[in-house]
């Protein structure tokens, strides 16, 4: 295992955001572009954008939440150097899990698809911390 291993996945996970970013703002964009919602109504939040542009502000708000803790334990991973197959393979369901989630949130937006996309990515995080904290913590 490399570095380059385990920030393949991060590189992945960040490109996502930036792609939901995007969208967002062009959802955003057109929206006031077509008259449907005037400067002055979003000027302090996004309540008053259209379902559409607040459907992407919603997922580019959740890429700030749970990937959260994905970065955390990548950078913990790194610096410990507790390397392993296992780990590299859950973060990459990780990161395929976060996509698809992301890709149901911004089309369809079915909740039943996004909560399974949402809960495999939440189990495998979970189990990503657990591998790494018995490593960590039986490593004397």
């Amino acid at each position: 295992m490399t570095v380059t291993d385990f920030l393949l996945p991060v590189f992945v996970q960040v490109f996502l955001i930036f792609v939901v970013m995007v969208l967002m703002g062009r959802a955003r964009v057109a929206s006031v572009s077509r008259g449907e919602v005037k400067i002055e109504d979003i000027a302090l939040d996004n309540r008053n954008y259209t379902p559409r542009a607040r459907q992407f502000a919603n997922n580019f708000s959740n890429q700030f939440e749970m990937p959260m803790l994905f970065f955390v334990l990548i950078a913990f991973i790194l610096i410990t150097r507790v390397f392993g197959t296992p780990l590299l393979v859950l973060a990459w369901i990780f990161v395929l899990s976060r996509i698809a989630h992301a890709f149901v949130h911004v089309t369809s937006n079915n909740v039943m698809w996004r909560m399974a996309a949402f809960s495999l990515a939440a189990l495998v995080l979970f189990i990503m911390w657990l591998i790494f904290a018995i490593q960590i913590l039986t490593a004397a």
